[in-house]
């Protein structure tokens, strides 16, 4: 963002790159994880990483001199390296649904992850902050280019992603069509898919209603960063907690009463008089959001076909990230036309719109753990 300003000189041009930017990286996921899923991670990602660290550094490149390149250049490059993403989130999931020899410590591998994912989203920007501090803004792409590169090598060389091959490699059965396939697919993951978008859709109105509270009341932009920190230090307990917990609960029935909690905690950070107690309703809307997610993901890992598990986390991941990328146009108009406590209660209630969405027809097949073997009907890779 802060390279394309200026290279640009145009916030318009450099919203719009990193809208490009983001559809294709997140509405092209699925295709991607089918072909991970189609052809075993390190035949697929190998690929994709290249290309994805080529045109990002064709785009450092482009922005290092201002006026050097057109808009629609640098649009059509940062477009093309997001349709180059590697889904590794996913993928890492797929590779923990190997290595878990049930669901409880599945669940704890699921909700360490998305602590560990809290916790990015947390130091990726300060990380940011420090490098263009010293260096230009290139600096940082060049060094999120390197590490997604170093990652991605480290992932595919791992012995327990050696040991996921391609499902038709197993079976000798061809795989289905994918279209198929990817119908199938949907069918089955459609409830955590609108749990993951409705928790997304919330995020992201907050995000910016944050911003609103602030301004309306002159605080400084510390404050918002603390709020928000709030939240994502709320979420990062909420996974621990949630991975500690031996559930008996079902998933299916978890699912809506986590997303109603993160709906009734907003609808009291409509009632907060200042930040203080902003940053508490928010830490407790966060104590919901990781354990939703990662039950988002438990359920489709679940019903997913052993040839399309990647796909399933792929959807749950793009309804996150669509959701929250609807919530933020949406909060601008609501920021606009009404007072911020009604902006929260709408969050609020979108989230319990949510829970009734993913409540109705909940069904759970077993609620004991089932071994990988029992869903796979192949024998668990070890976890050393």
């Amino acid at each position: 963002m802060l390279a394309v300003i200026r290279a640009s000189g145009s916030y318009a041009v450099a919203g719009t790159v990193m809208a490009l930017f983001g559809a294709t990286s997140v509405f092209l996921s699925p295709a991607r994880a089918a072909l991970i899923d189609r052809y075993g991670p390190r035949r697929a990602l190998v690929p994709m990483v290249t290309a994805y660290a080529a045109l990002l550094g064709l785009l450092t490149v482009l922005v290092r001199r201002p006026g050097a390149v057109s808009p629609l250049v640098l649009g059509a490059v940062t477009a093309a390296a997001g349709a180059c993403t590697p889904p590794l989130g996913p993928t890492m999931r797929a590779v923990w649904g190997r290595l878990a020899p049930d669901r409880a410590l599945l669940q704890r591998a699921y909700s360490l992850d998305g602590v560990a994912e809290e916790l990015l989203f947390v130091s990726g920007p300060l990380l940011v902050g420090v490098l263009v501090g010293f260096a230009p803004p290139t600096a940082a792409i060049v060094f999120g280019t390197v590490l997604i590169v170093v990652g991605t090598a480290w992932f595919v060389t791992s012995p327990a992603v050696g040991a996921v091959r391609p499902v038709e490699a197993d079976t000798g059965q061809e795989v289905r069509p994918s279209r198929e396939a990817g119908r199938s697919v949907l069918r089955g993951i459609l409830r955590p898919v609108v749990a993951a978008a409705g928790v997304g859709l919330t995020l992201g109105v907050v995000d910016l209603v944050v911003v609103a509270f602030a301004e309306q009341r002159h605080y400084g932009d510390d404050a918002v960063a603390w709020t928000l920190a709030a939240l994502s230090a709320g979420s990062a307990v909420g996974g621990l907690v949630n991975g500690a917990v031996d559930w008996r609960i079902p998933a299916g029935v978890r699912l809506p009463l986590t997303a109603a909690g993160l709906g009734v905690a907003l609808l009291g950070a409509g009632l907060a008089p200042g930040f203080g107690t902003l940053a508490v309703a928010l830490g407790a809307a966060g104590f919901f959001v990781s354990p939703a997610l990662t039950t988002a993901y438990l359920i489709a890992d679940d019903a997913a076909a052993p040839q399309a598990r990647v796909r399933a986390g792929a959807w749950v991941n793009t309804g996150v990230n669509a959701g929250s990328t609807a919530g933020a146009a949406g909060a601008g108009l609501l920021v606009s036309g009404m007072p911020t406590a009604l902006c929260f209660a709408a969050a609020g209630a979108a989230a319990l719109l949510t829970a009734l969405a993913t409540a109705r027809g909940t069904r759970e097949p077993s609620a004991a753990p089932r071994t990988v073997r029992e869903r796979e009907g192949e024998e668990a890779v070890p976890a050393a």
